[in-house]
């Protein structure tokens, strides 16, 4: 990427066909195409069917305690309200597609282990008809645990923060990524629930299955870097020998172990009543 023209590096991207080629068996040839079938599933309309039922006569999301509560009275006024300061952030054609859908339900979901304790919400909206939903998540977005060891960055606002590197480091960005402030002045950020995101089974894969991953997925992060650093300051300080990569190799290993050791202390405490757990949550 150090050797390309800086357009040339802006439309780089990685084709989901392009994960065909690294499964050398058939067996595991069909379960990557059997995982972009998934991704490409994983739309509004599939959400609507799985999240929402008709309550006297009328749409609504289900309620799926603790993980997914219907918003309250004060929470749904103010999504109301600040629907229109997210729309606000999003470009002007967006803008006009946002507008052709109407707000009908709103939700309060619990979200992935690194969001635990941050406010999230999702939000129903529908099209001309009801076979036409949009599904948007709102989640809460703090201070970067980077930020007070740097000087200051050029967005004041986290959700701002969050939108614009996305926007910069992938290549296809949800179209409806935005931003905006909530009551007591929480910052959070939109996006869509589902917009065809899918995930590789790690676990499953050979050793050379997941060597070829690990270059694509290298490959999709030197991108991302050449696109919003100086790639060529970059590859001068990578180097030709292979110092960088034992360091994040060496790393990688003291962070699994830091991880297992966690996880061993979180259950001891478990054992011990000082923490509780519930079992399928």
């Amino acid at each position: 990427l150090s050797r390309l023209g800086e357009l040339d590096v802006w439309y780089a991207r990685i084709d989901a066909e392009q994960l065909l080629p690294l499964a050398r068996s058939a067996r595991n040839r069909h379960r990557v195409e059997s995982s972009l079938g998934r991704a490409r599933r994983r739309t509004s309309l599939q959400a609507y069917g799985k999240l929402t039922d008709v309550v006297d006569g009328r749409r609504r999301i289900i309620h799926d305690p603790p993980l997914l509560e219907p918003a309250g009275t004060s929470d749904m006024a103010s999504l109301r309200k600040i629907f229109s300061d997210y729309r606000s952030t999003l470009a002007e054609e967006r803008r006009l597609l946002l507008d052709r859908y109407r707000f009908v339900d709103a939700a309060r979901k619990v979200v992935g282990v690194g969001s635990v304790g941050l406010r999230c919400f999702i939000v129903l909206l529908a099209g001309r008809d009801t076979d036409d939903p949009l599904f948007l998540q709102i989640k809460e977005a703090r201070q970067s645990v980077l930020e007070e060891h740097l000087p200051s960055g050029p967005y004041a606002h986290p959700g701002h923060r969050v939108v614009a590197g996305q926007r910069l480091l992938q290549a296809a960005s949800d179209i409806f990524l935005g931003w905006m402030s909530g009551p007591q002045g929480r910052a959070f950020y939109w996006r869509q629930l589902r917009d065809m995101k899918g995930s590789a089974d790690v676990a499953g894969m050979s050793p050379d299955d997941l060597l070829s991953y690990a270059r694509l997925c290298g490959t999709a992060l030197a991108r991302a870097h050449a696109r919003s650093g100086d790639r060529i300051a970059i590859a001068g300080y990578l180097g030709s020998a292979d110092t960088f990569d034992r360091a994040v190799r060496d790393f990688a290993l003291a962070y699994a172990d830091q991880t297992a050791a966690d996880h061993t202390t979180l259950g001891a405490a478990v054992a011990a009543g000082v923490v509780r757990a519930e079992p399928g949550v």
